[in-house]
């Protein structure tokens, strides 16, 4: 890449050393995903639009964004919810279908055998709000979880055959983002063979049963924002003045 462009913009201030080492010139211009605003997000509100008590323990399930991903990941969480509903049976389970999957995700749910309240794009920031606890596929719906302060456990399964070149290639402790700028485990992460129902049960489980933890895991996912550019100048500002530099 270095010997390919002349200059560089990146997401992440933790993104830069690995291309500077090569002599490529690199501007962090911060991740949009910062600056979603969550002041309008009424957890309240989606509590009693969908009939949730409002002391109620709710479940937030994002199976992803990608066809892949909702293929392999939903059956593992229909299998977390129906651990956890047998110990909890008065757990409400909300369930994120994004835009591009929508119909693909309402079809698998439709088949859970409890009642799940399906979240459409514009609500998701109130679901984030309303929720106590969030199972979630990798990606940057980690970050805006933090936003909304919803302590969270996040899964991921890929191709087995590509989990097993990418281990030869990855060093990477962590996968989160907020885990990896804090440089430690914060919310709990389940890869492949561990993003078993009964591991993410367990991990869902000590959220939902304990608040001090929640809310301590809640405090830090937030501070780990900072260390991401929390609080930073516009992205798109920032991009423009660097290519405008360049040229």
């Amino acid at each position: 890449l270095a010997g390919a462009v002349d200059h560089l913009l990146a997401l992440y201030a933790f993104d830069a050393p690995w291309f500077e080492k090569e002599g490529l010139a690199t501007t962090v211009v911060g991740s949009s995903a910062l600056h979603v605003d969550m002041d309008g997000a009424d957890g309240a509100g989606f509590r009693a639009r969908h009939g949730v008590g409002v002391d109620a323990p709710l479940l937030l399930v994002l199976p992803g964004s990608r066809p892949s991903e909702v293929r392999r990941m939903t059956p593992v969480y229909e299998a977390t919810v129906r651990t956890l509903k047998a110990s909890l049976p008065d757990l409400a389970v909300a369930v994120v279908a994004a835009g591009t999957v929508a119909d693909d995700v309402a079809g698998r749910v439709a088949a859970w055998p409890m009642r799940v309240h399906l979240v459409a794009e514009d609500e998701k920031y109130d679901a984030m709000r309303a929720a106590r606890a969030a199972l979630a596929t990798s990606g940057t719906v980690s970050t805006e979880l933090a936003l909304a302060g919803a302590p969270m456990v996040i899964a991921y399964r890929i191709d087995g055959l590509s989990y097993v070149l990418m281990k030869r290639l990855v060093t990477a402790e962590h996968i989160t983002l907020f885990n990896i700028a804090a440089g430690e485990r914060i919310a709990p992460e389940f890869i492949q063979g561990e993003a078993s129902a009964e591991n993410l049960a367990a991990a869902v489980g000590r959220l939902l049963n304990d608040p001090q933890a929640a809310a301590e895991q809640a405090r830090r996912q937030t501070a780990a924002l900072d260390l991401m550019g929390r609080g930073g100048p516009d992205p798109s500002t920032l991009a423009a003045e660097a290519v405008l530099r360049v040229i």
